[in-house]
């Protein structure tokens, strides 16, 4: 890992930014386009390509997913019902409160309601790991929200089988269509649909730099959730906290992929040794040791500190997709977090359990947008509609001053329309 010294705020966070690949866009728009133009036989081709897998028919049967449940364990779905029930209760809560809004004033009428969007495609990665994780985060807020049609994607392995246990995920959860397409091209085939999948309104979920260029190449097609590429952690702790556990959680992102971005911000020297060593005692025992190196050569750093405001303003800045802090007072400094996906608070609060059973999101958005945004959830399946009628003697109240803003604005016929009805 690389050891940084905070002192030019704009120049680390410049150098840690993954920069962008303009001939890895350049294909990814190719692979768009072709998918566009020849749609189930170009996605065929890619599927084959990328997958190993040669396909008939993308979509998954229904003797697919009663299969599935042979393959799986009781407590495997046990986990999938559970993380389903906690992650219902807080997005429950919050459609609850998204009751409609009436103002009637001075003869306008305006009224507020949230709707379900009609339909949505879950991204769900695949490939060389498995997410069934993924499949509840992504489909429990939009059963929640109403959606009607919710369909999920995955890339199939080279059998043309998708992960088991990510089928019962999707059964469980209430998914109504499953195609066994991945990458690119599935975003493509969402976007723009194909002879055997219907478009859809949204798309959402995480994935690789290829689905992630999609999704944002494709955003002024088909609306997106937000731009959630490879994970990242950031950990703030100082001198009080455990050295072994801040290890273990950074070791716990990296063994995501080799792009994963992982780091620790600290005001203490000693604690930046302590983890260092320990990092390097447990690198090369454990599971997944090859992608964890990867991870922390490639991305990893250790940003030092001389203050704690210090630690918090680079937090703030590089707006980090899973924020943990193990301080003295971690709530004293997670009330000043700005800009993160998910604050995590406190030492026993660690972001490999956020990300399957504490009862939040772990869709959330990367590359420093969480200073924008936060988690994926039932307000990104819903649309807020507004409905308006005005009378009369409301348009006479303000024909005075339409006439000042359209003539301002070199718009006269805005006025006009109005004035005719008076």
């Amino acid at each position: 890992m690389k050891i940084i010294a905070v002192k030019d705020m704009d120049s680390i966070l410049e150098s840690l930014r993954p920069q962008p690949d303009e001939n890895l866009k350049k294909k990814v728009a190719s692979i768009i386009s072709d998918v566009h133009r020849r749609k189930d036989k170009a996605l065929r081709e890619y599927e084959k390509r990328f997958s190993k897998a040669n396909l008939k028919s993308f979509k998954v049967t229904r003797a697919e997913v009663k299969d599935a449940y042979t393959r799986v364990s009781k407590d495997q779905i046990e986990a999938i019902k559970l993380a389903k029930k906690r992650l219902e209760k807080p997005e429950n809560l919050i459609k609850k409160r998204l009751q409609g809004i009436t103002l009637s004033a001075d003869g306008i009428k305006i009224k507020k309601t949230f709707s379900p969007i009609d339909s949505v495609a879950c991204y769900i990665p695949g490939g060389g790991a498995r997410y069934p994780s993924t499949v509840v985060m992504s489909v429990i807020p939009a059963k929640v929200a109403g959606v009607k049609r919710i369909v999920a994607v995955s890339p199939a392995d080279p059998k043309g089988m998708v992960d088991p246990l990510t089928l019962v995920a999707a059964d469980i959860c209430g998914v109504n269509e499953f195609y066994k397409i991945g990458g690119a091209q599935a975003i493509a085939a969402l976007a723009y649909g194909t002879q055997s999948i219907p478009k859809v309104d949204k798309i959402v979920g995480p994935g690789g730099i290829f689905v992630t260029l999609a999704k944002s190449l494709l955003s002024n097609v088909v609306s997106i959730d937000m731009i959630a590429g490879p994970t990242e952690l950031a950990i703030i702790a100082d001198s009080s906290a455990d050295p072994a556990l801040v290890a273990v959680d950074l070791i716990s992102q990296a063994e995501h992929s080799s792009d994963t971005m992982c780091c620790l911000i600290t005001n203490s020297k000693l604690l930046k040794e302590q983890v260092i060593k320990l990092l390097k005692k447990r690198v090369d025992s454990i599971q997944r040791s090859g992608i964890v190196k990867k991870s922390f050569k490639n991305n990893g750093f250790v940003a030092i500190c001389k203050t704690e405001a210090q630690m918090i303003g680079l937090a703030n800045n590089l707006a980090p997709e899973h924020l943990e802090i193990m301080t003295r007072n971690p709530q004293k400094i997670a009330r000043r977090i700005k800009s993160a996906g998910l604050v995590l608070v406190g030492s026993n609060t660690p972001s490999s359990a956020s990300d399957y059973l504490l009862g939040s999101n772990h869709v959330l958005p990367t590359n420093g947008f969480g200073k924008t945004r936060g988690s994926l959830g039932v307000l990104d399946y819903m649309k807020l509609q507004t409905r308006m009628e005005s009378s009369r003697n409301s348009l006479d109240r303000i024909s005075k001053y339409m006439k000042a803003f359209t003539y301002a604005e070199g718009l006269p016929n805005h006025y006009e329309a109005v004035r005719k009805r008076l």
